[in-house]
């Protein structure tokens, strides 16, 4: 549903609305870096995991909408060839996202499944519980982190490339503007990797917290075939990008008459989105190159050359063995990057006595937006929907009266 968006407003700006203004690009641009930078900020604040990743989407449409910003900003100023550029990253950025993203739901929905639980804070373990789940769920993170090789980090790099070459602008405000989106943009890559680093290491790693994690069980084979489908789906758009390039490429030859000539010029071997001498990225040979660095840390440790790691009780200075309440929280990962952007939330923050005399952290953080946008939304359509209600008086000569205005006042429009 978030694509049939993508999919109306590139319908609508670069098809019916004729001629593009580079205006219309920078507000694009603007709203994009603010809702990629929003999204992923809010998602490091949840523990819900499903509210987590909804967040996500929000961080993830936004990069999409900076693709497209950067795209009407190349072509209002008369650079088809790199507008072209741009609208492929976010085309292909649409497509990483439905792919990755639906992982990680169906990820979240095998936790769910198995657990009953989507707090994070109730969390830990999963990997030798549910194996698979915990591989697939791993793709996904690393996906969405826009890590080599898989398909996340290709969108991403090619979003940058267009953005790199606003050097070509006469203007010099927005020769200003784009590299600070960009920065934007790596800010948002750097958090969002932060973000699923706490999620994989609170909801897979360490000891569980509650009992229902404690007896979950590996889901069904259906469930784990769709994940690894989708698994295996991030993996060849990752690695073989030019592959979907060429197919993508189609769209903005048809919509602007301009494609991308250098992208697949050499093959599938490399990607050279500007030209070979600008940028090129080949995504096989990152493959071939982590494949051998594996094989010689097996390698090493089969000959010994790295000594074995003898496994024991931790000294522990003589207190109680580790539990879980002693593992970082979800919470407590996030605290940092709370205390930087704090005042982008409505943080309450209490402490209070249980009445076995341990002592209880809770904290509530509020969205600043809800209340500034949507707040005032709801209460004035719930106050109209109050006053129309009162025309409801059930009497059939009332209705008739309004029919008969209604029908009154529109005669006197059209005529």
């Amino acid at each position: 549903m978030l694509k049939v968006g993508v999919y109306g407003f590139i319908r609508f700006v670069l098809d019916l609305s004729g001629q593009v203004y580079w205006q219309w690009g920078v507000a694009v641009l603007a709203i994009g870096s603010v809702s990629a930078l929003m999204g992923v900020l809010y998602a490091l604040m949840q523990h819900d995991l499903k509210r987590l990743l909804a967040y996500h989407s929000v961080e993830n449409l936004g990069i999409v909408f900076i693709g497209l910003g950067l795209a009407l900003i190349f072509l209002g100023t008369g650079h088809e060839s790199l507008g072209a550029l741009a609208l492929v990253a976010a085309l292909y950025h649409t497509i990483n996202h439905a792919l990755f993203k639906g992982l990680l739901f169906l990820g979240a929905g095998a936790i769910l499944h198995s657990t009953h639980e989507r707090d994070l804070e109730q969390m830990g373990g999963l990997l030798r519980r549910m194996p698979w789940t915990g591989l697939f769920f791993l793709v996904g993170c690393i996906s969405i982190s826009a890590l080599p090789p898989f398909n996340g980090f290709v969108s991403e790099w090619l979003t940058f490339q267009a953005a790199l070459q606003a050097w070509q602008l006469e203007s010099g405000v927005l020769r200003t503007l784009i590299p600070i989106a960009s920065a934007v943009l790596a800010l948002t890559g750097a958090l969002a990797a932060a973000c699923f680093v706490k999620v994989y290491g609170v909801a897979f790693l360490g000891q569980a917290r509650s009992r229902h994690v404690r007896r979950a069980r590996p889901v069904p084979l259906g469930m784990r075939a769709a994940q690894g489908l989708l698994a295996a789906l991030c993996l060849v758009l990752g690695v073989l990008p030019t592959w979907v390039i060429g197919a993508i490429d189609a769209v903005p030859r048809q919509l602007l008459g301009a494609g991308l000539p250098h992208a697949t010029a050499h093959g599938w071997l490399w990607l050279t989105p500007v030209s070979a001498q600008t940028a090129s990225y080949s995504a096989p040979l990152v493959v071939v190159l982590l494949a051998l660095l594996a094989a010689l840390a097996l390698w090493s440790l089969r000959r010994g050359a790295v000594r074995r790691v003898r496994r024991c009780d931790a000294w522990d200075c003589g207190f109680a063995p580790p539990t879980p309440r002693m593992q970082y929280t979800a919470t407590a990962f996030a605290q940092p990057i709370r205390q930087v952007f704090g005042l982008l939330f409505n943080i309450e923050e209490s402490v209070g006595r249980r009445e076995d005399g341990t002592l209880r952290y809770q904290i509530n953080i509020g969205d600043r937006a809800w209340g500034f946008f949507y707040t005032p939304v709801m209460r004035a359509v719930e106050s109209a929907s109050r006053r129309v209600v009162r025309l409801q008086s059930g009497n059939v000569r009332v209705y008739l009266g309004w029919t008969l205005a209604t029908l009154v006042v529109l005669l006197w429009i059209i005529s």
